[in-house]
């Protein structure tokens, strides 16, 4: 094997990437309401300010006082009402109540149906990191086969068993994400 790179498959990298899925994953995962309260539940919610759209955590404290509420202060006394619409219209099924610049979110018992639905797509989201992670391993054989004539025929099967293995290992760590998501989606 020569020092240039060229003749090589770089694993750090694939993994890398394959490491991306996962913590997109878990990201996706951290807006899915379950029955508690949390603050990464608003981070989808973005709110039209000063005429363009802003994540809700960029004119507002957010802040989880207690397991079912979630509480919105809001900094610019102009912007409540649009915060509160904002919050109404993203579909997480919360209706803030208002004081001052102040929302509060009582968060809802989630109902078996519902508990349902958030389970499939929680599926749906570990199927995307899936892919993702299938298609970073494909990335990897293609490196493989444009070099394989100038490694030999063993070390081009020891890096095919290294990228599976890699490929093996991550989508582990995303049916274990998967399987802790939808318990607790489902604990009531």
């Amino acid at each position: 094997m020569s020092d240039d790179n060229t003749d090589e498959v770089d694993l750090d990298a694939l993994e890398k990437r394959m490491d991306g899925a996962l913590a997109a994953l878990r990201h996706e995962f951290a807006s899915l309401r379950t029955g508690r309260a949390s603050a990464s539940m608003l981070d989808p919610v973005t709110v039209e300010a000063y005429g363009t759209p802003t994540p809700l955590n960029q004119v507002a404290t957010i802040n989880v006082p207690e397991s079912r509420m979630v509480t919105v202060n809001v900094w610019d006394k102009s912007l409540v009402n649009v915060v509160d619409k904002a919050i109404r219209n993203s579909g997480l099924g919360i209706n803030p109540v208002m004081d001052g610049t102040t929302l509060r979110l009582p968060i809802p018992e989630l109902n078996e149906e519902r508990r349902r639905e958030l389970a499939k797509l929680a599926g749906q989201y570990a199927e995307q990191a899936r892919i993702a992670v299938r298609n970073v391993r494909r990335d990897g054989m293609d490196q493989l086969k444009k070099i394989k004539g100038e490694i030999g025929e063993d070390e081009a099967k020891l890096y095919e068993d290294e990228i599976q293995q890699l490929t093996d290992a991550e989508i582990k760590k995303i049916d274990a994400a998967l399987e802790a998501k939808q318990e607790e989606i489902m604990q009531v």
